[in-house]
């Protein structure tokens, strides 16, 4: 475990694509939770850990599907997410052993049974000589709750190593990177000491103790039941360029059911006003209310004349901080596992304390950007009010009988209802 630009993955990659190379008969297999999270990851790091090692050309890499071979022997690293647990566990090669797995970013899989399912499965059975069977697990330790801690850090085994990495110890960070984690200490301990030193997150204090990591489908959510209409999308948008990040995200909220589900973010510095239209287009978003930052009038002004027409500032007041984080803390939150900046930020964002270390009633102006964005979008819950199953079966009948009065039949005559 570690912090960020602890070179956790780094270093595992390059061992990894050294350690294939050094035994022929050997293949590998990386996960993370989300299959169509490896490209811009484990799947970029490990073509980094190639070129770094100079042996780049002895390597061919193939995104559909997405696989590596090494040249000279036809080994392969293979691609595969825990959103599909059973598939993952019947994995197997044509050539040679898998023997070792690669789990990155370990913390997203939210279900230690899913983990089993895999570690019983594979590596598996007998493997040529020299080689050995291991699963190497990487991850920030967001919360000392996570089943990751009592499994393999509370729990002693001959079976199993822990490390605990830093971006102390990391020579690929520029001095700007490092002033980066400088200023966390200066301003957040607690995130610092998550962050950057790569301790446990601790939940006491937290402001949402609210959440949970889940695994869901945003297009069919509520729909088993004929109730995707009250499931309704929200989005909120906080600026940042150079030292914070543009921090977007997107979820859906019941207000009967006193649920969220957040199931889109986008998290990044250094971004033109012009370069979050161009994502928020990409992401199919162009059409939504967004509520952004009221403290930034000239990007909102910006992103409508850019074509993001439903810009709308969001609504300052007095103690409207307050009165947002307490009206979603009435709420369960359930945050999809592709979500990773916005799992970081529910884990680390805290309350003030004065100098007795008593709680205050205000959050830390720190990590909390895509909590922001939240609560901005929060804003418009207020104003949706879906229909319970009683009177949508209500609303149904009369559009029936008036539809059927006007003429109207087939499968119109429910007026949309059904």
């Amino acid at each position: 475990m570690g912090g960020k630009g602890s070179k956790k993955s780094t270093t595992t990659a390059i061992n990894l694509i050294y350690r294939l190379m050094r035994y022929p008969d050997s293949n590998l297999l990386v996960v993370r939770a989300v299959m169509n999270t490896h490209r811009d990851s484990t799947f970029a790091q490990l073509k980094w850990a190639q070129n770094k090692l100079g042996v780049s050309h002895l390597w061919q890499n193939n995104v559909s599907p997405m696989e590596m071979t090494y040249i000279p022997t036809g080994q392969k690293i293979i691609f595969r997410g825990f959103d599909d647990v059973l598939k993952l566990a019947s994995t197997t090669v044509s050539k040679g052993y898998l023997c070792w797995v690669w789990i990155e970013e370990a913390y997203e899989i939210e279900s230690e049974a899913d983990f089993d399912k895999l570690d019983l499965s594979v590596p598996r059975g007998e493997l040529g000589p020299g080689l050995f069977k291991q699963t190497t697990l990487t991850f920030n330790p967001w919360s000392e709750k996570h089943w990751l801690k009592k499994r393999f850090f509370d729990t002693p085994s001959e079976q199993v190593k822990t490390y605990c990495t830093n971006y102390l110890i990391n020579e690929f960070l520029t001095e700007d990177d490092i002033r980066t984690f400088e200023d966390m200490k200066k301003r957040s301990q607690r995130q610092y000491e998550v962050a950057g030193l790569g301790h446990w997150g601790v939940a006491e204090g937290l402001v949402y103790d609210n959440w949970e990591v889940l695994e869901f489908d945003p297009d069919t959510l509520g729909k088993e039941s004929n109730t995707e209409w009250q499931y309704k999308a929200f989005f909120g948008l906080d600026y940042g360029y150079t030292n914070d990040p543009t921090a977007f995200i997107a979820y859906y909220a019941n207000p009967i059911t006193k649920e969220i589900f957040i199931f889109d973010e986008h998290y990044e510095k250094k971004m033109l006003n012009s370069d979050i239209a161009r994502m928020i287009r990409a992401k199919g978003y162009a059409k939504e209310r967004i509520r952004a930052d009221a403290a930034e009038p000239k990007s909102n002004d910006d992103l409508i004349r850019l074509g993001l027409s439903r810009i709308t500032p969001s609504v300052k007041g007095k103690d409207s901080v307050i009165n947002g984080i307490n009206a979603i803390l009435e709420y369960k939150i359930f945050v999809h596992p592709r979500c990773v900046n916005t799992i970081a930020e529910l884990s680390s964002y805290v309350w003030k304390k004065d100098r007795d270390d008593n709680g205050v009633n205000q959050p830390e102006d720190c990590n909390n950007h895509l909590m922001d964005a939240m609560r901005y979008a929060f804003y418009d819950v207020r104003f949706f009010h879906p229909l319970s199953p009683a009177e949508q079966k209500e609303e149904r009948r009369k559009a029936y009988y008036n539809n059927y009065a006007a003429g109207i039949t087939g499968s119109d005559l429910t007026g949309g209802y059904i």
